[in-house]
């Protein structure tokens, strides 16, 4: 019996060996070759098709049901659910199938603190009360001792911080001491001190190198997305951001959404490999940024990083199981400092890693570094923070409370779920428009149509249900339309024809992906209303809604409104602010007080549990129209309605 086989994927025109056994979808990632996949190998999403060119696989009944009888006959399966025999293999990965560098938001808008442009010579100062980064680096001219100056040496360093920050304790790691006396003296007494300093009074000396390094002092702030992660490169010095880096996250092929990565890490395959996902797409970022800088590892003495809950979890290799169950409990939200080193991120040997803040299982420090961001805790008008992904969470308040609150959106504004939906990658459908029969589009990187992402559903979902072509129930009611089709019962809306598309097969949203669609957006919508509600207020009263995410920085805000995803307020007081995950992070990095502010913040919040409260589903059901039952809440999208109607009047 053969103890491997070798498989072939095309069109990298790749081979390599694996096990009988083994899925293909493990295959490819062990590979380096990335296939979609948004249920993490549980057979249960269809979006990782492969055709079998030569040999043959195992192919389990349980994807079966994904592929049409077509193609089942043309060798189509399932990665994830085709194990390999003895036969050696090859595959070929068609287009919808292939992970393609995503549309990555690392544009971020932040509350600025006033800091001078360059911090006094011997590092960050405490006089300066809003630029006063987590770490520094202090160079030390230390005098040589003598029999009238006899100090031990250590108490000589402490003198000399004393000097530079008269109004702070000191206290030194162990590690400090071994070779201090070699280092000082072959130094010739010059040396730099690298300095941890969140707490005010104290303040906490990790190493010592010889010689003057001060002005090589860099921090990495990183929002650890789901999807992408994002890293920034900070002059700890100047606070300018010198690069910025962002990529795919590796543990999508763990699966898409953190439900499915949790199920992966409590069941077969434990914490390790979403943990070393993470970390080497974070390390393969910071290797681009110091090549960009021209800097060492040794130059990186501080990480603040913004994530969902989940995220923070298995970044820290912390087991997430309890976040999904009832009652929903994370080991921890507020999460203790730790070496970088011993997390394994690229950087000073004793580089310190700070994590954001959490509020709950599904309220994480990204959503925590957002308020900080944009600020809205610091202002007395009533604000609300969006942040739209797999999970819609809201923040409503101001400076003297704020609520929250997670709605389960579903993955359809992010493509799953739907039969054409994908990520907003090349050939992304991404902006649509309808008059009469005349349809146009745009895709990302103008490439041909390959399906249809998040903005591209929620454009085009407002403009049939503005052109008449389905109801407010959203079922089709224009089945004339020349591209409306019915396919085995079901209607369709063709965007892209297949001589139009890259597939060569058609790009189309059907009656099931407008029901799925129509699920999020009501959850997001309900999720808000309850909370103002039980507040005593209404859309009205928010006097600013903040967007974050690079889902929101695409979206039409006039066209969401229209759908009833976002409330119907003067569009003027919709603000996009990019990604606040990362500038939250940054904010943090750049400021012990912006630290303390946001674990204040992550305290102050107020989490409301949707899932037991009484009135979400009658809520939920209600926003389940376009743009919903009750349009006297929604006076410009009706106003709409009617003025197209009389305009479509008037030319027919």
């Amino acid at each position: 019996m053969s103890s491997s086989v070798r498989v072939t994927f095309q069109p990298e025109n790749k081979t390599v060996s694996a096990a009988p056994g083994d899925t293909l979808l493990d295959v490819a990632g062990n590979a380096g070759i990335s296939i979609n996949s948004l249920c993490g190998g549980q057979g249960v999403c269809g979006k990782c098709r492969l055709k079998v060119v030569k040999g043959s696989v195992d192919f389990s009944s349980k994807g079966v049901g994904f592929l049409d009888r077509k193609e089942v006959d043309a060798g189509y399966v399932l990665a994830c659910q085709a194990k390999l025999l003895q036969d050696d293999v090859e595959v070929w990965i068609p287009p919808e199938s292939r992970q393609e560098e995503e549309q990555i938001l690392t544009v971020d808008h932040l509350v600025h603190y006033t800091a001078p442009e360059v911090l006094e010579e011997g590092g960050a100062s405490p006089s300066i009360p809003y630029f006063n980064p987590l770490c520094a680096k202090i160079f030390l001219n230390l005098p040589e001792p003598s029999l009238k100056d006899n100090l031990s040496d250590l108490e000589r360093i402490y003198r000399e911080l004393h000097r530079k920050f008269p109004d702070v304790k000191w206290e030194a790691d162990f590690s400090c001491l071994k070779n201090l006396a070699r280092l000082l003296r072959e130094s010739r007494w010059e040396v730099t001190a690298l300095a941890h300093m969140l707490d005010p009074h104290c303040y906490h000396l990790r190493a010592l190198e010889p010689g003057d390094t001060s002005r090589r002092s860099f921090g990495v702030a990183i929002d650890v997305g789901t999807t992408t992660i994002v890293t920034q490169l900070v002059d700890l010095r100047t606070g300018q951001v010198t690069a910025v880096e962002a990529s795919h996250n590796q543990q999508a092929r763990y699966g898409e959404d953190v439900i499915s990565r949790m199920i992966f890490a409590c069941g077969r395959g434990g914490t390790d490999p979403l943990k070393n996902a993470v970390v080497n797409t974070i390390n393969a970022l910071i290797s681009s940024l110091m090549a960009s800088a021209g800097i060492k590892p040794q130059d990186i003495i501080a990480f603040v990083a913004a994530g969902n809950t989940t995220m923070t979890h298995l970044l820290l290799g912390l087991e997430p199981c309890t976040i999904r169950l009832e009652p929903y409990i994370p080991t921890a939200t507020r999460f203790p400092w730790v070496r970088a080193a011993d997390v394994g991120l690229i950087g000073h040997p004793e580089a310190v890693l700070h994590c954001m803040p959490c509020v709950s299982s599904y309220v994480g420090g990204d959503i925590t570094a957002g308020v900080l961001a944009c600020g809205m805790n610091d202002k007395p008008e009533l604000s609300a923070l969006i942040d739209i992904g797999t999970n819609g969470e809201i923040v409503i308040g101001n400076n003297e409370w704020l609520v929250c609150c997670s709605a389960s959106a579903g993955p359809a504004f992010e493509g799953g779920g739907t039969r054409c939906g994908m990520r907003a990658t090349k050939g992304a459908i991404q902006k649509v428009q309808i008059h009469g029969s005349k349809v146009t589009y745009e895709t990302v990187g103008a490439a041909k149509a390959k399906g249809i992402c998040g903005s591209g559903l929620i454009d085009l979902m407002a403009e049939l249900a503005a052109e008449g072509i389905i109801d407010q129930s959203g079922k089709f009611i224009r089945l004339d339309h020349p591209q409306v089709r019915v396919v085995d019962g079901v209607p369709e809306f063709v965007v892209a024809f297949p001589h139009e598309s890259e597939t060569g097969e058609a790009v189309v949203m059907t009656q099931d992906d407008i029901g799925n669609l129509m699920k999020s957006k009501a959850a997001v919508l309900a999720a808000m209303k309850i909370l103002l509600e039980n507040l005593g207020l209404h859309f009205d009263s928010l006097e600013r809604i903040y967007v974050a995410g690079g889902f929101g920085a695409h979206l039409d805000i006039e066209k969401s409104v229209r759908i009833g995803l976002l409330p119907d307020v003067p569009l003027d007081r919709v603000q996009f602010i990019g990604n606040s995950s990362v500038a939250g992070a940054r904010q943090c990095l750049l400021s012990t007080h912006a630290f303390r502010k946001a674990s204040a913040i992550a305290r102050q919040m107020t989490y409301f549990e949707l899932s037991v409260h009484p009135g979400f589903m009658n809520e939920f059901i209600a926003a389940l129209f376009l743009p919903h039952t009750n349009m006297d809440i929604f006076p410009s999208v009706k106003n709409y309605l009617m003025a197209r109607k009389a305009s479509a009047e008037a030319q027919g």
